[in-house]
């Protein structure tokens, strides 16, 4: 990497780890992010948003809810924003494939504008990949004893510790994930496949991915960090 570029990198990345940080919820009991009847709480962001092809600016054509599930087309791209910012939580949900699996993901610590590949670390629901860490835009994270970032291209992919234990497509999985300060611990179906440490930025929105093909969504929800 070029020194300049450095610099510059390094010039970006250092407000990310204190952005937002002093608004940032940090839940002291139970919260659910989802209330099994409507999107309140979420903001939709489209990839086709302003482009005149299909502004999807209110969400309607990709994100619903039925029967108590959020329902996700998959396409255009794109993601369901939380409309605050949190830090040190358990977040707990689960997802499962409507059809064909393809790819989605739960992006962490969102900060900053909204477009594409805001920065953030995803945690990764890519069928078969569930459990992968994927850092965003300048975000930068600690995995193996490497530091991985900060990220200047799109994104950068920390592989998951053990294989898929994902359940097959129809049925449901769960995410359980940690952030703790700036580490991040991810666990699938109550096995932990990934964690890092060192996480920039280390607070910010949650945001579920729309990328490729019908997906659902459910029983989302935070919890305090254990004492």
């Amino acid at each position: 990497m070029r020194p300049t570029l450095t610099l510059l990198t390094a010039l970006l990345l250092a407000p990310l780890g204190a952005l937002h940080a002093g608004d940032a919820i940090k839940p002291a009991a139970k919260t659910m992010l989802f209330d099994g009847k409507t999107l309140d709480g979420w903001i939709p962001f489209s990839s086709e948003a302003g482009k005149g092809k299909d502004d999807n600016s209110n969400g309607a054509k990709v994100w619903s809810v039925r029967d108590g599930v959020i329902h996700c087309e998959g396409k255009p791209s794109g993601y369901l924003c939380t409309s605050k910012d949190y830090a040190n939580y358990q977040l707990h949900l689960e997802w499962r494939w409507d059809g064909k699996p393809t790819n989605s993901g739960v992006l962490l610590h969102k900060t900053g504008p909204d477009f594409l590949w805001p920065t953030s670390i995803e945690a990764q629901v890519m069928h078969e990949n569930a459990g992968d860490f994927y850092l965003i835009n300048l975000s930068s994270l600690t995995v193996n004893g490497k530091q991985l970032g900060p990220v200047v291209k799109p994104y950068l992919r920390a592989k998951k510790q053990g294989v898929s234990n994902e359940k097959p497509p129809g049925e449901w999985n769960s995410y359980d994930i940690v952030c703790d300060g700036d580490s991040i611990q991810l666990t699938i179906n109550g096995l932990l496949q990934n964690k890092g440490t060192g996480a920039k930025p280390s607070s910010g929105a949650i945001c579920l991915q729309s990328e490729g093909s019908p997906i659902q969504f459910r029983n989302i929800y935070l919890k305090p960090l254990e004492k």
